[in-house]
This record gives structure tokens, sequence and C-alpha cells, in this order.
């Protein structure tokens, strides 16, 4: 009777732990997949070639500003524009010497996006052309904007937002920002849509912002896997490393196409590059840079010349001169040099290699110059 009681308690415990391990298991199965590292959006790494945007720019005037515009006398283009104006409105002040300082020329810049209707509303950004100091405050009159084509397509008028401001006194001048320049959103109105529509793209073309062979053929690969489940058939194919003809079809609408592509994720590849700034001293390097086994030591020798000149002077009552001795001391500092392998087949590797010589950028910025001058930087070296 015992012995039955002490077996009902080992069962129970063998019977919860075959339970945890197929929950834990399962648990697994269902959860593996969640961590594994997710892919790159077709549409992020890839444009629709066609459907871009357009560059617009205008001149125009600002008014309103306090004290801040420009020198008439100084800026003969903005006392120009600022007659030119008020003649189009039956002021002649033509022999008149205007001396406000209220008004500023400026250029103003807007991006328009690809098939945009008539009365959409676009930013704009405004930016000074003569010596105003500041455009806070002011508001842009109409300003025509126009295309590469020299056709008028927008039209943009409103107050300035300027993060960017200057404080003067008598000696001293603090400046944030840039008061000089402003956006206005929502500013500009569209008088004229680009000609062309959706519809009228000859092919369907994504063309990769990176290009590159391999990722490429993943997005072909990407979009047939997809296509093959959805229409039965292959609609892509690789044309080089820039770009990716999809082929139409009746089965879905063309926007639905474009969007159920875009949705479609792969893992990019990208080239084994290291980029270097030695103004500011960063370094970037690539996940795919690798680095052949080398011995790298490094130390600085720091030289340093002072001047230090005595004044000599004469014992009393003697007919000496006080003259200037020139005293100079020179020292010599040799900082030790850490002598460290590096090489890896991965960034983690390389990272732990250069840190354990324990260099500050530019320092590491000299080696990777030397070891890829000594061929062992399987990667392309780019200098800013």
């Amino acid at each position: 009777m015992p012995s039955s009681m002490s077996r009902r308690p080992f069962h129970r415990v063998l019977i919860a732990v075959l339970l945890g391990l197929v929950t834990g298991f399962g648990f697994a199965l269902v959860a593996g997949p969640a961590r594994a590292a997710p892919g790159t959006r077709i549409k992020d790494i890839a444009t629709l070639k066609g459907v871009r945007d357009n560059q617009l720019f205008g001149y125009g005037l600002v008014t309103g500003l306090q004290g801040t515009g420009d020198t008439l006398r100084n800026a003969q283009f903005t006392e120009q524009s600022l007659q030119s104006l008020l003649d189009r409105l039956g002021i002649n002040v033509r022999d008149a010497r205007l001396r406000t300082r209220n008004i500023a020329a400026v250029m103003v810049t807007a991006d328009l996006p690809p098939y945009t209707g008539t009365g959409s509303r676009i930013d704009v950004t405004v930016t000074s052309m003569g010596d105003a100091t500041s455009l806070k405050g002011g508001t842009l009159l109409m300003t025509p904007l126009t295309g590469g084509d020299g056709l008028v397509y927008a039209a943009a008028q409103g107050p300035l937002a300027v993060s960017g401001f200057t404080v003067q006194g008598a000696a001293e001048q603090l400046t944030q920002g840039v008061p000089t320049a402003g956006r206005i959103p929502n500013g500009a109105l569209i008088e004229r849509e680009v000609p062309g529509t959706f519809r009228d793209l000859p092919e369907l073309v994504f063309e990769l912002k990176n290009p590159d062979f391999k990722t490429a053929t993943q997005i072909s690969d990407a979009i047939n896997a997809w296509s093959l489940s959805a229409f039965g058939r292959r609609i892509a194919s690789a044309r080089d490393q820039r770009a990716v003809v999809v082929m139409r079809g009746r089965q879905m609408a063309q926007t639905r196409l474009v969007a159920e592509i875009g949705d479609l994720t792969i893992q990019p590849d990208t080239p084994a590059r290291v980029v270097v700034d030695q103004r500011t001293g960063t370094v970037v390097i690539g996940r795919n840079v690798q680095i052949s086994t080398v011995a790298v030591t490094h130390g600085n020798l720091t030289v340093r010349v002072t001047e230090a000149p005595e004044v000599s002077q004469p014992a009393p009552f003697s007919n000496g001169q006080t003259v200037v001795v020139p005293r100079t001391e020179v020292a010599a500092q040799e900082q030790m040099g850490r002598l460290a392998i590096l090489g890896g087949s991965d960034l983690q590797t390389l990272v732990r290699g250069l840190n354990q010589v324990g260099l500050k950028p530019t320092d590491i910025i000299a080696i990777l110059q030397a070891v890829k001058t000594a061929g062992a930087l399987q990667a392309e070296l780019v200098v800013q």
C-alpha cells in the first residue's frame, strides 16, 4: 500500500515534466519565427520608376518685418521689386527714396508630389537673398512657383514660421538657428497638374535606392513567390543591379498590385564598406566588413618646444647693457604602444579587436587607412 502511494507522486511529476517539455517545445515552435530578424519592405528600399517629385521655385517679397529686412541701398533688387509691386498697385514711387526696413527679397522653393491635383496644398521653404537679419514675423506675398519647363504650377503665400532668432545689444550678439530661413506649412496652392497619370506608365519598374545584384534578385524572387501563390505565374524579373521589372496583369488593379508588392519583405544585402570622416572623427563600419589577420601597434610621439626668454641685467655702476637671453626647452614624450591582433569574419570581432587597442576615433581612422594600404581590409574605404 505505501509503495503504490509513493509511485503516484512520481508519476504525477513525470507527467508534469513531459507536459512542460511538450508545451515549451510547442511554444518554441510558435515563438521561433517571431524572434527571427524582421525583413525590410520593398517600398522602403525601392521606388517606382516614373513616380517622383518635381521641384518648384520662385522669387518673392516678405513684408511685415520689425526693422530686420533688407537695406534697400545695399540690396537694389529688393528696391526694384518693391517699386514694381507698387507700380502694379497704381502707386508711383520711381522718384522717391525708399527707406523701409520691413521688407526682404526671398527665394521660395517647394517639392511637388507626384500626381497632385489642382487645389491641393504643399509646404514651401523661404530663404533670404539680401542682407536681412531675420524673417521672423514676416508674411510672404503671393509668389508664383515655376518648374523646370518655365510653367507656373503653384502659388505661395502666407505667414512664415521661423525657428531661429537673433538678439543684438551694444557689445554682444546672440544667434540661435538660422533666422533668415523659414517654412510655410501648406503655404502653396497647386494651380496646374503635372501631365501624365499613374495608368500612363509604360511599365512597372522598381528601382533600388542602393543598387545591388543580390538585392535585386531577392526582390524578384519575393515577388515571384507571391505571384505564384496569387496568380499561378511569375511576373517579375531583375533587369540589372538597379531595376526589377514587373509585368502587368488583369487579375488585379495596378494600384493594388503595387501596394501588395511594396509590403513584401526581404533581407537586403549591403556591400562591405567603411566610411570615415576625418573632420568629425566619425567611423562607420558596415556589417560585411572583414579584416585579414594582422598585428597592429599604435603609439604617439609628442615633441614640445617651449620658449622662455630671460632678461640679463648688468651689474650696478657698470657700463653693461640690458639684453634678452633666449632660452629654449625641448621635451620629447612617446606613449606606450599596445600590440594587438586584428582579424575576424564579422563586425563584432572587428570592433572587439579595435577596442582592445584602446584607440581614439582619429587613431582608428589612421589604423584603418594603414590596414587598407597593407591589403588586409577586405572592404571599400571611403574617406570624406
